[in-house]
């Protein structure tokens, strides 16, 4: 049995593609400059890419699992065409008020990925624009960088600046990571 590998786990919308509210259809689905890019290196890097992320929509009756399978698959051939992939998709279509244990923060999806794909959760790194998006790394051990965008509340910036690393940019997240995983007992310094 080989050892468990550790693996970045990103979130969707505002990390990879452009958060617009409810990315419904096929046609929402926007790169951000310089996430394919980034998710290349990851992928030359040998290390699994996971996405981890949110879907209240299904829950709220916005657009259906359907709808949602359809935007993955969309996500999926942009970064295609430019090199990039992800290797494993997971979601919550929960509600905030639903009280599961999918819905980031919560790690259920994390552990499951985990499982699934033989990972070591407390050598992985977590990739987000929201708090939310990072803090599974406190809890199940391993290491957070906040991306904030514009739409990143001040205060998710201020709370991962404390306890996390906080990078301009994916790629400078990205850099990060790999860098964390080849020196797992000198994290970087959250100077960005």
């Amino acid at each position: 049995m080989s050892a468990l590998r550790a693996a970045i786990f990103l979130d969707r919308d505002g990390t990879i593609n452009v958060d617009s509210g409810y990315v419904a259809r096929p046609d929402d689905v926007v790169l951000l400059e310089g996430a394919a890019a980034a998710i290349k290196r990851i992928n030359a890097a040998g290390v699994p890419v996971v996405v981890i992320t949110n879907q209240s929509g299904i829950g709220r009756g916005r657009y259906t699992g359907a709808d949602y399978a359809a935007v993955t698959k969309r996500l999926d051939e942009l970064l295609a065409a430019k090199g990039a992939k992800i290797d494993a998709t997971y979601h919550c279509p929960h509600t905030p008020d639903d009280g599961c244990e999918c819905r980031k923060p919560g790690v259920l999806l994390h552990r499951k990925a985990g499982a699934d794909l033989g990972l070591d959760l407390a050598r992985s790194w977590y990739l987000g624009d929201r708090l939310r998006d990072i803090e599974p790394a406190a809890a199940l051990g391993g290491h957070g960088i906040l991306v904030p965008r514009s739409t990143t509340p001040g205060a998710d910036v201020v709370a991962a600046s404390d306890r996390f690393v906080v990078a301009t940019t994916l790629d400078a997240a990205v850099t990060r990571a790999l860098e964390g995983m080849r020196s797992p007992l000198t994290p970087p310094r959250a100077d960005d």
